[in-house]
């Protein structure tokens, strides 16, 4: 058969190539004898069998360990933000009670600052009233200025002259001949001043001895003015 393949006139001699080609017919040609042993029904014939499928062992204990352990990391969980809460908990009521303290401390310092203020001003207002002199004219000044925050009229002219007429500046001097003493009810002090007069008509604020000299001078300004309009209207026994 290889004879009639070759082309006539050509040389007899096998190229590399047709060895290739004769060597392809000749593996076509073996695959074609082994088709030949399969039989007739189409069918193969195996020599092994299929493995049986094995069984599957399911255990309850690995997913009871599961379980274990989730519940084990919620729990560990809920206590880290208890813990958490806690701690914020106790850092907001720290700071609540240092705001507090703060405040009440800054309370005390201002109410300290004004107790301190008061005190300044009482003891001005004590040094002011001990600036009068412990004389006649310190008496009618301080008297005078009393008067003022009274609005009880006077002046310093019309107190003095009357001061000089019935007492001659003498705060003790007592009236023991005229009728008020006949009746058992004598005058005193700076202005002479019987003491019904002196009650009815004294300024709070001064003494309530009828001896003292600016509760005098103020008792009897008070009663001038109720009666005469000021004691600068008074020249005589009044």
């Amino acid at each position: 058969m290889l004879k009639n393949i070759l082309p006539r006139g050509r040389s007899r001699s096998l190229t590399r190539t047709h060895k290739v080609a004769i060597a392809g017919v000749g593996t076509l040609g073996a695959a074609a004898v082994a088709l030949t042993a399969v039989p007739a029904s189409g069918q193969t014939t195996t020599t092994s069998e299929a493995a049986p499928t094995a069984k599957v062992a399911y255990s309850t204990k690995q997913i009871q360990d599961v379980h274990a352990g989730v519940t084990g990391q919620l729990a560990g969980a809920s206590q880290k933000v208890a813990a958490i809460e806690a701690k914020k908990e106790a850092a907001a009521k720290t700071a609540t009670a240092e705001k507090k303290a703060t405040a009440e401390k800054a309370a005390a310092k201002r109410e300290a600052k004004e107790t301190t203020s008061r005190s300044a001003q009482r003891t001005a207002v004590k040094k002011a009233a001990k600036s009068y002199p412990d004389n006649l004219d310190g008496w009618i000044r301080e008297a005078r200025a009393i008067m003022k925050k009274h609005d009880i009229p006077g002046s310093y002219e019309g107190i003095h002259r009357n001061i000089i007429r019935e007492s001659s500046g003498n705060p003790m001097a007592i009236n023991d001949w005229d009728i008020n003493a006949i009746n058992g009810i004598p005058s005193k002090g700076l202005l002479q001043v019987i003491p019904p007069t002196f009650k009815a008509y004294h300024v709070d604020g001064t003494s309530k001895n009828i001896y003292d000299p600016v509760a005098n001078i103020v008792a009897a300004c008070n009663y001038a003015a109720d009666k005469y309009g000021t004691m600068d209207n008074v020249d005589s026994a009044y």
